[in-house]
C-alpha cells in the first residue's frame, strides 16, 4: 500500500520536500501518496522575488514558479486556501477546518514564519510577508497622493521594501533598533556602509529603541506614525504607507498544541535527520522544515533561528532522503542535516551585501575572542568597465587564527565570495592559510592580490603591499 505524505505549508521548504520527493518519480509513483495543505490562493511562490516586483523589475504574478496545477497534473493533491486546525500525533491524522480528518505515514511540519503585530483598521499599514502583501502595497503605492513611507525594521526585508519605494520617488523614513543596520549578517562598521549608501538615495534612518505608540489616520487611511512614550522622545512621522517588517516569528502554534517541543529562539526542536522532539524522543515519521523550525549554529554551536530559503532547501533534501531511506526505496541513503553556517547575500537598491558565519558581537556572545581583518578594494583591475569596490571583513578565532566569519559589501555580485568563505569556515582555514592561497587572475575579472589577501593580512597585523 502507497505510504502517505502530507506536507503542512506550500512556502519553499514544504514545496522543495515535495520536489525532492517527486524528483524520484521512478520509485515514488507506485510507493507514496503526496498532500499538500497551504493558506494562501497560489502555487509556488518565489516570496524574496517579491520586493523586486515592487520596484517595477517584473510583475508580482512573475513570481508565482509553479501554479496549482503544475502539482495537481503530477498526481499531488495539492489543495490551497486549506486552514489546518491540529495535528494529531497519536492518531498520524491532520484535522483541516472543514472538519474533515487526512491520515498519513509521513508528517512534514512546514508552517514557515509569522509578524507578531498588532491589527490596524486603517488602510496602508502592511506587513511584508508573502504575495497577499505584495498585492496591497503594490495597490497602495499606485493610489494618488501616496508621498511618504514609514518602514519598521532594520532587517533585509525593510531595506528592500525601502529600495522598492525609494524608485517610485516617495520619501522614505525606515526605523529599526540600535546601532546600525542588518545586525544578524553584519557588524556596525559594515552596517554603517549601507546606511551610508541609501542614503546617498534620500531614506532617512532612525536606529533607536523607541517603540511604535500610535498610527494616525484621516477616512479611513494612514498619515503618521507616532514613535516614543515619554513627550521629550516623541516623534510623528508623515507617512502614507506603513511596512512592518519586523518581529517575525516562527510559525509554530500547529506543533506546540501537538505537544511538539519549541527550543530557546522559539523554534520547532529537532534532531539531525529533521524528526521532530517530543519529551525525550523524537517522533520518527514526523518531520519539520524552514523557517518554524531551530537550527544549531556551526561555529557557536548554540540554537538560533535561520530563516532563509538556503537553509530550508538544505533542510527539504535531507527529509526528503531521510524518508526515502525509511520506505526502503534508497537503501543507506539516510542524510544529516549539518550545523547553520548562515550564507546570506541580498541586493538592497543596488547595495549588495553577503555574510557567513558568526558576527563579532555573536561570537563574544559565545565567549569567542576573535581578531579581524577590513579591506576595501576594487573587484577587478581599475581600467576595466565595472570595477567598483568591495568592503570586505574577515572574523577569526583568536586562539586557532581559524576564519569564522565573514562580511562584505559592495556593487558586484557577492555570492561566489560567500560560497568560497564558506568552505573555507568549513575546511577550518587560518588566516595564515587564506594569505597565501593561490587564486585565479585575469585583469578584466580579478585583481593579483585580491581584498580577501589584504583582510587576512590586516587581521594578522600584517601592513597590505599596494
Amino acid at each position: 500500500m502507497a505510504k502517505k505524505v502530507v506536507i503542512v505549508g506550500g512556502g519553499i521548504a514544504g514545496i522543495y520536500v515535495l520536489r525532492n520527493l517527486l524528483a524520484r518519480k521512478d520509485v515514488v509513483e507506485e510507493a507514496m501518496e503526496f498532500t499538500v495543505l497551504k493558506r494562501e490562493k497560489s502555487g509556488w511562490v518565489s516570496t524574496c522575488g517579491l520586493p523586486f516586483a515592487l520596484r517595477g523589475w517584473y510583475e508580482i504574478e512573475r513570481t508565482e514558479i509553479n501554479k496549482p496545477q503544475f502539482f495537481l497534473d503530477q498526481g499531488v493533491d495539492f489543495r490551497t486556501e486549506t486552514e489546518v486546525t491540529k495535528l494529531n500525533l497519536e492518531a498520524n491524522s491532520v484535522a483541516l477546518k472543514t472538519g474533515e480528518e487526512l491520515k498519513y505515514d509521513y508528517l512534514v511540519i512546514a508552517t514557515g514564519r509569522k509578524q507578531f503585530v498588532k491589527e490596524t483598521e486603517l488602510e496602508g499599514v502592511y506587513t511584508f510577508n508573502d504575495e497577499g502583501d505584495a498585492e496591497k502595497i503594490e495597490a497602495a503605492l499606485n493610489k494618488e497622493g501616496v508621498k511618504e513611507a514609514y518602514i519598521r525594521g532594520r532587517g533585509i526585508i525593510g531595506l528592500q521594501a525601502a529600495a522598492a519605494f525609494s524608485t517610485r520617488g516617495l520619501e522614505i523614513t525606515v526605523h529599526g533598533g540600535p546601532p546600525s543596520l542588518l545586525p544578524s549578517s553584519l557588524d556596525p562598521d559594515m552596517g554603517d556602509l549601507v546606511k551610508e549608501r541609501m542614503e546617498k538615495d534620500g531614506i532617512r534612518f532612525i536606529l533607536d529603541r523607541r517603540e511604535i505608540t500610535a498610527i494616525k489616520g484621516h477616512e479611513g487611511w494612514a498619515k503618521s506614525v507616532v514613535i516614543g512614550e515619554k513627550e521629550v522622545e516623541k516623534e510623528e512621522i508623515p507617512a502614507d504607507i506603513v511596512i512592518i517588517g519586523k518581529w517575525m516569528i516562527p510559525e509554530i502554534d500547529l506543533a506546540w498544541k501537538a505537544g511538539v517541543d519549541i527550543g530557546e529562539s522559539g523554534g520547532i526542536v529537532t534532531d539531525r535527520a529533521m524528526h521532530v522532539k517530543r519529551g525525550r524522543g523524537h517522533i520518527t515519521n514526523v518531520y519539520a522544515v524552514g523557517d518554524c523550525t531551530e537550527v544549531v549554529d556551526a561555529i557557536t554551536h548554540r540554537p538560533r533561528l535561520n530563516q532563509l530559503a538556503s537553509t530550508a532547501v538544505t533542510q527539504a533534501m535531507v527529509i526528503a532522503d531521510n524518508i526515502l531511506s525509511d520506505i526502503g526505496e534508497q537503501p543507506g541513503l539516510y542524510s544529516p542535516c549539518e550545523y547553520c553556517f548562515g550564507p546570506t547575500v541580498a541586493d538592497v537598491g543596488g547595495v549588495v551585501i553577503g555574510s557567513v558565519g558568526v558576527t563579532s558581537e555573536a561570537a563574544n556572545r559565545a565567549g569567542i575572542k576573535t581578531i579581524s581583518g577590513k579591506a576595501t578594494k576594487l573587484v577587478k583591475a581599475r581600467y576595466f568597465p565595472g570595477a567598483t569596490p568591495l568592503t570586505l571583513k574577515l572574523i577569526f578565532d583568536a586562539y586557532t587564527r581559524k576564519l569564522i566569519g565573514a562580511q562584505m559589501v559592495g556593487e558586484a555580485t557577492v555570492a561566489e565570495r560567500v560560497n568560497e568563505l564558506g568552505v573555507a569556515i568549513r575546511a577550518g582555514m587560518t588566516a595564515e592559510e587564506i594569505r597565501t592561497m593561490e587564486r585565479c587572475y585575469d585583469p578584466s575579472l580579478s585583481l593579483l592580490i585580491d581584498v580577501t589577501i589584504d583582510a587576512a593580512e590586516k587581521a594578522i597585523g600584517i601592513t597590505p603591499v599596494y
